[in-house]
């Protein structure tokens, strides 16, 4: 099986897209991530859900955990509001902004590799013409990935 058999349609985002927002459609479809597009509409980078999450808890409290349990459950409530008036491109992480891609000849076990050195939930097949932008063929997720994996490990009697 090959990247381009594993990759399906797949929920994205533009850069400039409200966080709010964004979160909200995160957790209505219960995606482990999103796929950010710049503003020409091509691929730009992963949003995982983690990366929103950082974004949320301060930044004294990620420097100094212990600072976690001091935090009662009523201010905790309001750790979303951070997000307010904040942008998708707010949420990508500063230096590091990543988006894992494949060729569409990669195969299962490449994907796999690549997921699992990017930690990242899913992987973008991209298929690149010699000269020009590549063209997304859709998004290969952790869960297709596995479910195939599984399938081809216990092939139904």
């Amino acid at each position: 099986m090959r990247a381009r058999d594993l990759a399906e349609p797949y929920v994205s985002v533009a850069t400039a897209a409200d966080a709010i927002e964004t979160v909200r459609l995160m957790v209505e479809r219960r995606l482990p991530g999103l796929l950010v597009t710049d503003s020409a509409g091509l691929p730009h980078a992963a949003l995982p859900a983690c990366e929103v999450i950082r974004t949320v808890v301060p930044g004294y409290v990620q420097e100094d955990r212990g600072l976690a349990r001091v935090i009662d459950e009523p201010h905790a409530d309001l750790l979303c509001r951070a997000l307010q008036g904040r942008t998708v491109a707010d949420c990508l992480p500063v230096g590091r902004q990543f988006l894992p891609t494949a060729d569409p000849d990669w195969t299962a076990v490449e994907l796999a590799e690549l997921m699992a050195r990017s930690r990242s939930p899913f992987v973008a097949v991209v298929e690149r013409p010699d000269e020009g932008p590549g063209r997304l063929l859709g998004v290969v997720t952790a869960e297709r990935l596995l479910e195939r994996l599984l399938q081809a490990a216990h092939p139904a009697a």
